[in-house]
């Protein structure tokens, strides 16, 4: 690896279909056992809440947003590389050659994959809010819980004339 920074940047993990958790949990493992977690800062599955009608009754299920693949921020050097490339069920890294390519700023925030914290939330539970991005845009809401920490909210979103719960990110949503 000749062109090594000391900046933490993202890079896409491609894994066997259905080890995505394993592999970010062993890694995660990994990481602590080597005291690493100041160059591997960060191990994600993306992953949204989709409506799902199994036996005529709808539920939100969690689903993968890039199924066989997991996201990792690290500072890239031969060791972080090492302890990656060798967690089981790892088959390597995005790129050329399996050259990591690390993802570009507007990719992160395309894929949404850092929480960018709203700088105010102008909308409390019991508000009628509307959905503006991902599988649910276009819907209307109404806020249950807001959760600062995680920059989710829950809703109860009217959908098919029944009302389902949902969870977004609090930037996906406006009020009315």
């Amino acid at each position: 690896m000749e062109d090594q920074s000391n900046e933490a940047l993202w890079y896409v993990v491609h894994t066997y279909s259905g080890y995505e958790n394993k592999v970010a949990t062993d890694l995660a493992k990994m990481v602590e056992n080597r005291r690493l977690q100041d160059l591997i800062c960060e191990i994600k599955v993306p992953t949204e809440m989709v409506p799902e009608i199994k036996d005529g009754k709808e539920r939100m299920v969690e689903r993968k947003l890039f199924p066989g693949y997991v996201l990792v921020k690290m500072v890239m050097n031969d060791d972080t590389w090492y302890v990656v490339r060798n967690t089981r069920g790892c088959t390597g890294f995005v790129g050329p050659a399996s050259k990591p390519v690390p993802l570009t700023p507007e990719e992160v925030e395309k894929m949404g994959v850092e929480a960018k914290a709203p700088l105010s939330v102008d909308f409390a539970a019991g508000d009628s809010v509307q959905i503006t991005s991902g599988p649910l845009e276009g819907f209307m809401g109404v806020v249950e819980e807001i959760n600062t920490e995680t920059f989710k909210v829950k809703l109860k979103v009217n959908m098919f004339g029944r009302e389902t719960p949902a969870e977004v990110d609090i930037a996906q949503v406006e009020p009315l």
